[in-house]
């Protein structure tokens, strides 16, 4: 069986696509880990900037939510009521 390994160096520079519009939604910003199951809890995207001054919350996207880790993009299937929240 051949394993996909993946640096998280190397998925910082994966554009994140969303597989339900086919949009790019960024680049991973940070990564959730939780170190007692050294598991990937989620991947944390740049918000969408909404004027000069205004503060954007980052996206959490969490990894049960992320369909594919390719060569070089990461596919995720994003809620449509996620969506709302993202880029209001």
């Amino acid at each position: 069986m051949e394993e996909n390994l993946h640096s998280i160096n190397a998925m910082r520079s994966m554009e994140v696509i969303d597989i339900n519009t086919g949009s790019r939604v960024g680049f991973i910003k940070d990564i959730k880990i939780d170190s007692d199951e050294h598991k990937i809890l989620s991947i944390l995207l740049p918000g969408e900037a909404k004027g000069w001054f205004s503060k954007t919350e980052d996206v959490e996207v969490l990894w049960s939510d992320i369909v594919k880790v390719g060569i070089d993009v990461i596919l995720v299937n994003i809620n449509c009521s996620d969506k709302e929240n993202i880029f209001d």
